[in-house]
């Protein structure tokens, strides 16, 4: 922001019934609006400064750490954008479905599936006092009840125009593989998740197990890895519906090369990076949920294990499939990855 002019923030404004239109705001506008005070208004009588101020003001001020990390990754995925995706297509409502709304306090978050999504909703939910204050004491299953959090896609043109200029935006990502890696475990190797087994477990055995045994026909709950990744790669997949949002590209939920991201927050660095965001709400008392212990270092084990017998040749693809959110995201190709 400030002196490196992220302020050009790109907007959305559209038409009723058709796209919404990229704008952007001026260098002029953006610093007459903070110096006026305008973007206030909505938060607490303008008796505090919104999120979005208090990252301006981070980046106007002597540099931290973490403020300059931030400061990088803006960078790096916005000159990644411009080289990468220079044909841009007019953003529709339904791109802005996984981009939560907490009005009280000048938040959009687009959450992406096996990134802390569920303990983010619960601190969106503790956050705007319709929930308990403490987040872990939140079932997951409330957090993710429809209508629990607003999304971005519910409201006209002018109100998605007004929140993207003044709130703060952000989003959480993944390496890539193994959030892969962790959506497998979860939604194939559990089972509490035998509905979700039922839906697409027999789709996959379906198609890639010649001579497959009737239960696993029935219940699809003995999915193997190699088949989850071939399901992935087939043309057909993507053919006849979108690929799953816990399997879809980080980009291609939360579309950073048409909105603009203040925040690019990462699973490798939840902790910190929660911590930045909860610092600039001004939450004080509110704590991101810590992962049960043993978790981040099985989520390190796990990957491995599983890719450690798939192809160079499919993990080549693997790859292209979802080269995009290695880029956009500075991940480099894990070290048990083998792509010759």
């Amino acid at each position: 922001m400030g002196r490196r002019c992220w302020w050009r923030r790109r907007v959305v404004a559209a038409c009723l019934g058709a796209a919404f239109l990229l704008l952007c705001c001026s260098h002029r506008a953006l610093r007459s609006a903070f110096e006026n005070g305008a973007l206030s208004s909505d938060w607490l009588t303008g008796k505090r400064r919104s999120p979005l101020q208090m990252l301006y003001d981070l980046d106007q001020g002597p540099s931290s750490p973490l403020a300059e990390l931030h400061r990088r990754r803006r960078d790096l995925l916005r000159s990644t954008c411009e080289r990468h995706m220079r044909r841009q297509r007019l953003l529709q409502p339904e791109d802005l479905r996984h981009v939560l709304v907490d009005d009280a306090h000048g938040l959009l978050y687009c959450y992406v599936p096996k990134v802390a999504c569920t303990n983010w909703k619960r601190v969106l939910l503790a956050l705007s006092g319709r929930a308990h204050r403490d987040p872990r004491a939140i079932p997951a299953h409330e957090a993710h009840l429809p209508g629990g959090l607003p999304s971005l896609a519910d409201f006209s043109p002018a109100e998605v125009n007004r929140r993207l200029r003044t709130y703060l935006t952000f989003l959480f990502v993944r390496e890539p593989f193994e959030r892969l890696a962790s959506a497998y475990r979860n939604k194939f190797t559990r089972p509490y998740h035998a509905a979700f087994q039922r839906r697409f477990g027999t789709q996959i055995v379906r198609r890639l197990r010649p001579g497959a045994r009737p239960d696993a026909l029935l219940r699809g709950h003995d999915v193997r890895f190699a088949e989850f990744l071939a399901y992935l790669l087939d043309p057909r997949t993507r053919r006849g519906e979108p690929f799953n949002e816990h399997w879809e590209r980080a980009h291609a939920l939360c579309h950073p090369c048409l909105l603009r991201y203040d925040v690019v927050g990462k699973f490798e660095t939840l902790a910190e990076d929660a911590a930045f965001i909860l610092g600039l709400v001004g939450a004080p008392g509110l704590h991101f949920p810590a992962p049960p212990k043993g978790v981040r270092s099985a989520s390190a084990r796990d990957p491995a294990l599983l890719f450690q017998d798939i192809s160079p040749f499919y993990l080549r693809r693997l790859f292209d499939l979802y080269k995009m959110d290695f880029l956009l995201f500075n991940y480099s190709i894990p070290s048990y990855v083998r792509l010759h």
